[in-house]
């Protein structure tokens, strides 16, 4: 590999997705749009909204992934991708209906799950301090 090119490592909770050297380019969907990485381009981070990463390398060419939210880290040529789901594959209007189908469906669940936790949350609370005046 030469020292110009960049390592990229997508990594989920309990495993790692994928490790690639040679990259030549990223490109990462943040809250702000979409960046690029290039090999020169200073450390960074980047929080990542659910997207499509892509990235490019001489053996593959350009590659998509879906990618849940996360975090992008580039130190030095090392990138890493920290991120709760991905999915891998060649064609971007099924990777971006993936998108949202797995990941926004997900996220809808997660805020209804979190919505009653704070009512049973508010409960507790209220009943104890009744007890606690009573």
């Amino acid at each position: 590999m030469r020292p110009s090119l960049m390592t990229l490592k997508i990594l989920l909770p309990f495993q790692v997705f994928t490790e690639k050297t040679g990259i030549t380019r990223i490109v990462a969907e943040t809250q702000a749009g979409s960046y690029g990485f290039l090999p020169q381009r200073l450390d960074c981070i980047a929080s990542l909204v659910p997207g499509i990463l892509i990235y490019e390398n001489e053996e593959e060419g350009e590659v998509y992934v879906a990618v849940d939210e996360g975090v992008l880290a580039k130190v030095g040529p090392q990138v890493s991708v920290s991120v709760r789901n991905a999915i891998g594959g060649t064609d971007l209007g099924q990777l971006r209906a993936a998108v949202e189908k797995e990941f926004l469906a997900l996220h809808e669940r997660e805020q209804s799950i979190r919505s009653e936790l704070a009512k049973i949350e508010s409960g507790f609370i209220r009943r104890f301090v009744e007890f606690q005046h009573g």
